[in-house]
């Protein structure tokens, strides 16, 4: 980034790092969202719930759905990735 460009962005740094600081906690979040032991966790309770009447049994099963689902089928990361390009051939 060129000083001209740098002074001209400049009034909109807070703006760019609440906006970095907001897509660091939503990946975070997701991540902890995701995690095996969490949804497990999360399913201990709701067996609790049921067990104590707090919950109904449509509502149990909706939700007992959705976290296996999450189990079964782990979220992807978000985010910018690390990877690097494979090398190009060169042909001799």
């Amino acid at each position: 980034m060129g000083i001209v460009s740098g002074l001209l962005l400049l009034p909109l740094a807070p703006v760019r790092g609440t906006a970095w600081v907001a897509d660091h906690l939503l990946q975070e979040a997701r991540r902890q969202a995701h995690d095996p032991r969490a949804v497990q966790a999360r399913l201990a309770a709701l067996n609790r719930a049921l067990d104590e009447g707090a919950v109904d049994e449509a509502a149990f099963e909706r939700e007992e759905e959705r976290l296996l689902t999450l189990l079964e089928h782990p979220a992807r990361p978000t985010g910018p990735t690390t990877t690097t390009k494979p090398a190009r051939r060169r042909h001799l």
